[in-house]
């Protein structure tokens, strides 16, 4: 990994701390991680590669970006402020599955690049899976599908608090 590698996946983690901080929900807050997953999917994504295996081990990294995004978005507090505004705060729960998510990512470059290359050389010719561009492809899938699902879960869960087309269940 270089100093820029390390710098994106700093960043990509330290993005928690505004969410556990809390604050209204505006554009901003919608756009910061959109915008940052982003920028590391443009940095790091050069291709799909769709032979052997690769495609399945895509649907892996989206599947484990959907598990992870719909844990964190649930485990964030949403409430509506006085003036009516939506508010969120990600709990120490939400903040474990966003450096959980992020971090294993970063950790498992990490260990690619180091002692674990031969054992993931040896896993992907076993599994049909063609090389380096697959695996970079399934995790930055992972990490776009976990912002997504995340902010989506927030921002649903904001809406029922704040619409009012949405009623409460009477008991």
């Amino acid at each position: 990994m270089t100093t820029t590698d390390y710098l994106i996946s700093a960043a990509l983690i330290l993005l928690v701390i505004p969410q556990m901080r809390g604050g209204r929900l505006t554009p901003r807050t919608l756009l910061l991680p959109l915008v940052s997953v982003s920028a590391a999917a443009a940095h790091y994504l050069h291709s799909f590669p769709t032979e052997g295996h690769d495609v399945q081990l895509d649907l892996f990294g989206v599947t484990m970006g959907i598990v992870l995004g719909l844990a964190s978005g649930l485990a964030t507090r949403v409430s509506v402020t006085e003036d009516g505004a939506a508010y969120s705060k990600a709990g120490w729960l939400a903040a474990l599955l966003w450096v959980l998510g992020m971090g294993a990512r970063s950790a498992f470059v990490y260990w690619a690049e180091h002692s674990g290359a031969h054992s993931i050389a040896q896993f992907s010719r076993d599994n049909l899976i063609t090389g380096t561009a697959a695996w970079t492809a399934a995790l930055l899938l992972m990490a776009v599908t976990q912002v997504v699902c995340r902010l989506v879960v927030v921002r649903v869960r904001a809406y029922r608090l704040t619409s009012p087309l949405v009623t409460p269940a009477v008991a």
